[in-house]
C-alpha cells in the first residue's frame, strides 16, 4: 500500500519536480540543500552582507533574509549587489510576512521568495469565523487576486517561490475550517499552490513547520499524499522544526523531526532553525544530511503488506504493562554501564540520583534512569527504590541461586536467543531479549516470544538503514498482535558528541514519533569520541559521558512528546524582524524557570513570531515594538507594552498569578 513515499523499508529519495534557485536545483536528482537565515536588521546593509558571507563559508547553499515593509524588500538590491561584488553567487530568499508590497518588490531582485499562505493575504486574529461554502469561495477568489500579481512577476523574472506554512500562524479561515491541524496546514498551501499551477507557474518549494516534531512529520506526510493524490506529482520539500531552541535541546527536536523525514525520503533542502548565531546552524544540517549523502537505495529488509498504524496521526502501539514498562506507562530511560569496571553510588550521579549520607536516603531527579544495564556486574550496595538493574543472564541466574530475599525484586535477566531457547530459568516479574530486528522475522523467533512470561524486547539493529529494519520488525509484531514492549537499544560509534546528539535523536525518534517504543537505550564507547564539545558544553570523560547519554535520552523523550521531565522553551531563532537579544533573553529567562517540569515558554522575537508561531506554549514573552514586550497566557494577552529591561520579572510575576510557579526545590528523597 502506498502511503506517502517511494517505501517503508527501502530507503530512496522521493522524486521531486526540479526547481531552479538562481545557479541552484532543489528537487529532481539534486543532494539535500542546507540554508539558514539573517540575524541583523536588513537595513543594516554591511551586518546583514557579513553575515551572510560567514553563513556561506560555512556551507550554507542558500541564505534567507528578511523583508517586513517595503524599504526592507528595496535595500535587498543593495545586500545583493554587495555580495556578488564580493565574489559569492549563492543565491538569496526574501521572508515575507503580512506585506505582498515587499514580495513584489522583493521578487524583482532575488532568486526566492517565501511567502506564508496564513498571513499573505489572509487575517490571523484568532476569531471563529463560521464560512458558508460560497463565502469560503469569496475568500479564495480575493486570495487569488491578491496573489497573482506576484506568481506573475515570479515567472517574469525566474524567481523561485517557497510557499511556507507554519503550525502557528494558520489563518482564522482555515482554522474555523480545519482546525489546529496537519489536515489545515496542508489545504493552507494547497490553496495558493492551486492558484499558482492555474497559472502554469511551477517553481515552488513548500514547507510545513512546528514547533512541535509530530506536528510537522504528520502535515508533511499529508502533503506528499496530497500532492500525489491530487497532482500525480511531488513539488520540493524545505523542511525543519520551527522555533527549535537552542543547545542539545534545540539540535534534538530539530534531528528528530527533519530525520524522520529524511529516512523516509522525503525533503530536498532543509535549516535547522537554532537560537544561536546562523553560522552554528550550518554544522548541524551537515551532520544530519551526511546521514543520506552516501546510504545504499537498495534494501534487504522485507516488504511489508499490510500497514497496521496511520503515519498521519500519532498513536502509541498498544502494548501490554510488564512490571513498570509498556501499556500506559512513560517510555523508560536505561543507563548503559557495559564499559564500566564496576558501579558505585558515585556511579548514579551521572544518572540523576544523589545519596545524601546524612540522611541515608536517595534524591531522585526528574530525569533519573529508570534502570541500568549492568553486564556482567552486580552492584555491592542498596540501590534507590525507582532504580532497577538490568544483567546479563549468567549474572543473574548465579546471583538468585544464592540470594533468600523475598523482598522487592531489583534485578532482571537479559538473555541472548540461544539463552532464552535453551533455559526455563525466567524471572517470574519481568525478561529482557536483546535482538537484532535485522532478519529476526522467522516463524520459530515468534512461537519463543509467545512462550516466555514477562517478555520485553531490547531491540537493535545493524541493518544499513536501522530505522527501516527496526520500523518492519514493530510491524509485524503488530500485524502478529503481539503486544511485547519495546526498548529501543541504539548504539552509536560517531567520533563527536555533535554527531552522537543526531544519531541517538534521529534513530530513537523516528520510531518514537510513530509510537513505537516503550523506553530507550543509547550505548557508545567513549574512548571513542574525539571531538568532546557540543553547544558550549563539554563532556571530558566517562563520568560526563554517562551524564550526556542520560540527558540525551530524557531530551529526546521529552522532543517526541513521550515523557515530559523539564521545562520546554519555543525560541525562534531571531532574524532582522526581532526586537530585543534572543539568545540572551531565552538564557535568563531559562536559568530562572528551568526547574518548572512540564511548562512551554514561547519566547518570541517579534509579532511575526507570536502569537501564532508560539502554537501549543502555555506562556509567551514576544518583542512587540523596541525596547517593549508583550506577554500571553496561551494566546491572550496579559500585559502588553512591558519594558524589557523589567519583562523578564513580570513573566515571572505573570507565571505567580497564574499558580504554576512553585519555588526551586531539591530532588525527591526515598
Amino acid at each position: 500500500m502506498q502511503l506517502y513515499t517511494h517505501s517503508l523499508t527501502e530507503y530512496k529519495r522521493l522524486k521531486t519536480v526540479p526547481v531552479t534557485v538562481g545557479d541552484l536545483i532543489l528537487g529532481g536528482d539534486a543532494l539535500i540543500r542546507v540554508q539558514t537565515m539573517t540575524t541583523f536588521d536588513t537595513m543594516d546593509t554591511v551586518k546583514t552582507v557579513e553575515q551572510s558571507i560567514r553563513c556561506i563559508e560555512a556551507g550554507a547553499e542558500l541564505i534567507r533574509i528578511t523583508a517586513p515593509s517595503k524599504s526592507e524588500a528595496e535595500n535587498l538590491l543593495n545586500i545583493k549587489n554587495e555580495i556578488r561584488k564580493r565574489g559569492y553567487k549563492t543565491p538569496l530568499v526574501a521572508d515575507i510576512h503580512f506585506t505582498p508590497n515587499a514580495a513584489e518588490i522583493a521578487a524583482r531582485i532575488v532568486e526566492k521568495v517565501r511567502i506564508n499562505p496564513g498571513n499573505y493575504a489572509d487575517k490571523k486574529k484568532f476569531e471563529f469565523i463560521e464560512y458558508s461554502d460560497s463565502d469560503y469561495m469569496e475568500e479564495i477568489e480575493r486570495i487569488h487576486d491578491r496573489f497573482i500579481p506576484l506568481i506573475r512577476i515570479c515567472k517574469e523574472y525566474g524567481t523561485a517561490m517557497r510557499i511556507g506554512t507554519n503550525h502557528g500562524s494558520l489563518s482564522d479561515r482555515i482554522m474555523s475550517r480545519y482546525g489546529d491541524s496537519p489536515t489545515g496546514m496542508v489545504e493552507s498551501a494547497m490553496e495558493f499552490l492551486r492558484i499558482a499551477r492555474s497559472e502554469n507557474y511551477h517553481q515552488i518549494v513548500l514547507s510545513m513547520k512546528s514547533s512541535n516534531p509530530l506536528v510537522m512529520v504528520e502535515a508533511y506526510r499529508l502533503l506528499v499524499k496530497t500532492m500525489q493524490d491530487e497532482f500525480n506529482l511531488i513539488y520540493p520539500l524545505h523542511i525543519g522544526v520551527t522555533e527549535a531552541g537552542d543547545g542539545e535541546d534545540g539540535r534534538i527536536k530539530s534531528a528528530i523531526g527533519i530525520g524522520t523525514l529524511l529516512e523516509d525520503g522525503i525533503g530536498d533542502t532543509i535549516r535547522v532553525s537554532l537560537t544561536e548565531d546562523p553560522e552554528f546552524e550550518i554544522p548541524v544540517c551537515q551532520d544530519i544530511v551526511a546521514r543520506y549523502t552516501s546510504r545504499q537505495k537498495g534494501s534487504d529488509i522485507v516488504p511489508i503488506e499490510k500497514i497496521p498504524y496511520s503515519p498521519f496521526e500519532y498513536t502509541r502501539r498498544k502494548t501490554r504493562t510488564v512490571y513498570n514498562i509498556g501499556g500506559t506507562h512513560a517510555p523508560v530511560v536505561v543507563a548503559d554501564f557495559m564499559h564500566e569496571a564496576s558501579i558505585t553510588p558515585e556511579s548514579l550521579e551521572r544518572i540523576g540520583y544523589e545519596y545524601d549520607l546524612i540522611t541515608d536516603k536517595w534524591n531522585i531527579r526528574d530525569a533519573a534512569a529508570d534502570y541500568i544495564y549492568s553486564g556482567n556486574k552486580i552492584p555491592d550496595f542498596n540501590l534507590p527504590g525507582t532504580c532497577k538493574i538490568i544483567c546479563d543472564y549468567e549474572a543473574w541466574n548465579k546471583l538468585i541461586e544464592k540470594t533468600t530475599s523475598a523482598g522487592e525484586e531489583k534485578y532482571f535477566p537479559l538473555f541472548t536467543q540461544d539463552q532464552l531457547r535453551e533455559t526455563s530459568a525466567w524471572s517470574p516479574t519481568m525478561n529482557f531479549l536483546s535482538l537484532n530486528s535485522n532478519q529476526a522475522i522467522h516463524p520459530d523467533l515468534f512461537r519463543l516470544l509467545e512462550k516466555v512470561p514477562g517478555l520485553i524486547l531490547a531491540l537493535y539493529s545493524d541493518n544499513e538503514n536501522p530505522v527501516l529494519d527496526t520500523r518492519r520488525f514493530i510491524m509485524e509484531l503488530m500485524n502478529r498482535n503481539l503486544d511485547i514492549p519495546v526498548i529501543l537499544a541504539i548504539e552509536c560509534s560517531e567520533s563527536t558528541i555533535d554527531r552522537q546528539l543526531i544519531h541517538f535523536a534521529v534513530e530513537a525518534g523516528a520510531l518514537l514519533v510513530d509510537g513505537m517504543s516503550d523506553g530507550i537505550w543509547l550505548i557508545n564507547d567513549p574512548k571513542k569520541i574525539k571531538n568532546v564539545q557540543v553547544s558550549g558544553r563539554t563532556y571530558l570523560n566517562a563520568k560526563n559521558n554517562h551524564q550526556f547519554l542520560n540527558n540525551t535520552s530524557f531530551s529526546i523523550l521529552q522532543a517526541a512528546r513521550t515523557r515530559i521531565s523539564k521545562t520546554e522553551y519555543i525560541s525562534c531563532p531571531s532574524c532582522g524582524r526581532t526586537l530585543f537579544d534572543l539568545q540572551e533573553t531565552t538564557a535568563k529567562i531559562r536559568s530562572l524557570t528551568s526547574h518548572l517540569k512540564g511548562l512551554k515558554i514561547a519566547i518570541m522575537g517579534c509579532i511575526v513570531n507570536g502569537p501564532g508561531e508560539m502554537a501549543d506554549a502555555d506562556f509567551g514573552y514576544v518583542g512587540s515594538g523596541p525596547g517593549k514586550i508583550t506577554l500571553y497566557k496561551g494566546k491572550e494577552v496579559m500585559k502588553r507594552g512591558v519594558n524589557s529591561e523589567t519583562a523578564v520579572y513580570e513573566l515571572i510575576q505573570l507565571l505567580k498569578e497564574n499558580n504554576v510557579w512553585v519555588e526551586a526545590e531539591e530532588s525527591v528523597r526515598v
